[in-house]
């Protein structure tokens, strides 16, 4: 289980939505939202992988908007996986693992143009694309997967946030995240994962205001390169931090992504060398999240309202820092009424078509271990289209 679903069920209660009322406003944001059946479909599966959380989506071309062209495929991520047999709706035999991935071609959800992969041992059975190089026997340790990008500044390397994850008991909840890594994957037509590296950073926050949590919940990539609408040069790169699930930022230059002393940190007002000095963006985020750009200008942060809801949730920008408007609410997913947690929306620009935006959100149940064995069906993504005027 993520280890969203632990941090969520402690913090989101007493997640304060008011604590950036010196900045928010009221957002003018006309939308309608429907289902994404058929998106969702695609996940709806009964042999090899059959369900996980996470998804974020990676455009391998580097270039990430809104009915891309030039999106010949995209790099699905996954982190806790079941991959097995499901027959009747229940799995006859089943295997976690820590992540996975999966390939799509162009942005239609056709059956055809995805396909799910899993790592194998020389024994043919399932394990994980990426363990921390720092696990050992003594202290083992598992990667959990954030946001990525291709960097086409760096020879069109795939980096991924892998957050080390150490478990401290035989329980659910028993485990503490203690780093981030960066996951370097060359890519020259092909990725090879076999060859990854793994650059330690500095980017685990542990700060006496805002509280504990790594980077990596969400990426923008806002060069010219990428498509964006107003590029600066910049990656921006976000975590949810603390109690009141703060959305803070730092930025780093393509060219210098592997360099830690290159990194800025948001403070406010500006950007600082030091990340003690981030202040909060805003606050009521997800664990996982989007930030992506809009046609006037403007930037729309997409996630799971309070962490953990039945509240699907918006925000609308001036700049990649903000500030950002009053949280609006853009759906209210029906899988809560029917006993199912959700969490982690977010959107993906580069599997959208025009004036749309799809949206994924995760589900889960409270006793997810016990349940799972009942219903196969209820751990994969869902998926909401978005449509609104941006213009």
């Amino acid at each position: 289980m993520k280890r969203l679903i632990a941090l969520i069920i402690s913090l989101s209660v007493v997640c304060n939505v008011n604590a950036q009322d010196s900045i928010n406003k009221k957002a003018a944001f006309k939308f309608t939202a429907e289902a994404a059946s058929e998106w969702t479909r695609l996940f709806e599966r009964t042999s090899g992988w059959f369900g996980a959380d996470g998804i974020f989506s990676i455009p391998l071309s580097g270039v990430d908007k809104n009915n891309n062209a030039r999106n010949d495929s995209t790099l699905l991520l996954f982190s806790d996986t079941y991959i097995g047999e499901v027959k009747d709706g229940k799995p006859v035999s089943d295997t976690m693992v820590n992540n996975t991935i999966a390939y799509i071609k162009g942005n239609d959800a056709d059956v055809s143009k995805i396909h799910f992969h899993y790592n194998t041992d020389a024994n043919g059975k399932p394990i994980s694309f990426f363990t921390p190089q720092t696990s050992t026997a003594e202290k083992p340790q598992l990667f959990w997967l954030g946001d990525g990008f291709v960097n086409k500044e760096m020879n069109n390397t795939l980096y991924i946030f892998g957050y080390k994850v150490e478990r401290t008991g035989a329980g659910v909840f028993d485990f503490v995240e203690p780093a981030v890594s960066i996951i370097a994957v060359p890519y020259n037509k092909q990725l090879d994962f076999s060859k990854q590296r793994q650059i330690e950073t500095s980017l685990h926050i542990n700060n006496k205001t805002l509280g504990e949590g790594n980077m990596g919940a969400g990426i923008l990539v806002n060069t010219k390169w990428s498509g964006a609408i107003n590029p600066d040069g910049y990656i921006y790169v976000y975590g949810c931090i603390g109690n009141d699930k703060n959305l803070v930022a730092a930025r780093v230059q393509p060219k210098d992504f592997e360099n830690m002393n290159e990194w800025r940190y948001w403070n406010g007002a500006a950007w600082s060398e030091n990340k003690d000095d981030m202040k909060p963006i805003t606050n009521a985020v997800s664990n996982e999240l989007s930030v992506s750009p809009m046609k006037n200008g403007k930037y729309i942060l997409v996630f799971q309202e309070m962490g953990l809801s039945d509240k699907v949730g918006v925000r609308i920008g001036d700049s990649p820092v903000g500030p950002f408007s009053d949280i609006v609410t853009v759906w209210t997913a029906p899988e809560w009424q029917k006993g199912l947690w959700t969490y982690n929306a977010k959107a993906h620009p580069n599997l959208s078509k025009p004036g749309e935006l799809l949206i994924s959100y995760n589900t889960i149940t409270p006793d997810f271990w016990n349940d799972i064995q009942k219903d196969a069906t209820i751990y994969h993504p869902r998926f909401i289209k978005l449509k609104f005027d941006d213009k």
